[in-house]
């Protein structure tokens, strides 16, 4: 795990778990400081790496290099919801971002910080089912999201409209809801949504939001489904069983 002196009083933490992506990782990250350097935030771009076997990390120390608002952690295993609660708990900032290497919608950033700053809500979620947004992903994922939606709700009682889109949250306010999170993988967004929702303190807002991808995604579609499957069954153990 790297980490880099210096950033220990930002305001913002923005967190992307990163997977071979030696096609995007560089441009994407260029036009995302560059982006935020016109916003005059207070930031840091935290990149968590997760099991790569391209050029990726070679990528991201280079970025490292380059940018001083740029670091990145590592769990030595191909694991989105493992890396995603790395990068939130080592997150230095008052506020957090978990965002997609490639989406990185800064207009979502605007509009959910705009939102926390203002104490109306203490996280802010990016749906792309909600009404207004605009999902140009293929028909298939945006398929695959409406039927993951659907079976959370059915199976676990979810009240909102995605779990998986971008989010902003007070970090202090959700700590000890990520740490509270068993499942990981692809299902570890799902859970941490779930489990704010019903911690009934915290006040949850969804907005809009535009998904216009870089490029197809980095792990097959298909491939992904037994380990949502199983964590489903996590899920409903947790949550119906259990009783979290």
């Amino acid at each position: 795990m790297e980490q880099r002196d210096g950033l220990h009083d930002r305001e913002i933490s923005i967190v992307i778990p990163v997977y071979n992506e030696e096609g995007i990782i560089t441009s994407s990250v260029e036009d995302l400081v560059s982006a935020l350097e016109e916003m005059d935030w207070s930031y840091e771009i935290i990149l968590c790496e997760n099991g790569s076997r391209d050029a990726t990390v070679a990528l991201i120390k280079n970025l490292c290099d380059r940018f001083s608002k740029v670091r990145y952690l590592t769990v030595g295993e191909p694991n989105y919801g493992k890396a995603l609660r790395l990068g939130i708990l080592e997150a230095r900032g008052k506020f957090v971002i978990s965002d997609e290497i490639d989406l990185c919608d800064t207009t979502f950033y605007r509009n959910a910080i705009a939102i926390l700053r203002q104490d109306a809500a203490d996280m802010v979620i990016g749906s792309k089912l909600l009404s207004g947004a605009l999902d140009e992903r293929g028909w298939m994922r945006n398929s695959a999201s409406k039927i993951l939606n659907n079976m959370l709700q059915i199976l676990v009682g979810f009240e909102g409209t995605d779990t998986h889109g971008l989010k902003a949250f007070r970090r202090d306010r959700l700590l000890r809801v990520v740490e509270a999170c068993i499942v990981d993988k692809d299902l570890f967004t799902s859970e941490l949504v779930i489990r704010a929702e019903r911690t009934h303190e915290l006040r949850i807002k969804e907005i809009p939001l535009q998904v216009i991808e870089k490029r197809q995604p980095s792990i097959n579609l298909w491939k992904r489904v037994p380990n949502v499957l199983k964590n489903m069954a996590k899920l409903v153990w947790i949550f119906r069983i259990r009783q979290d």
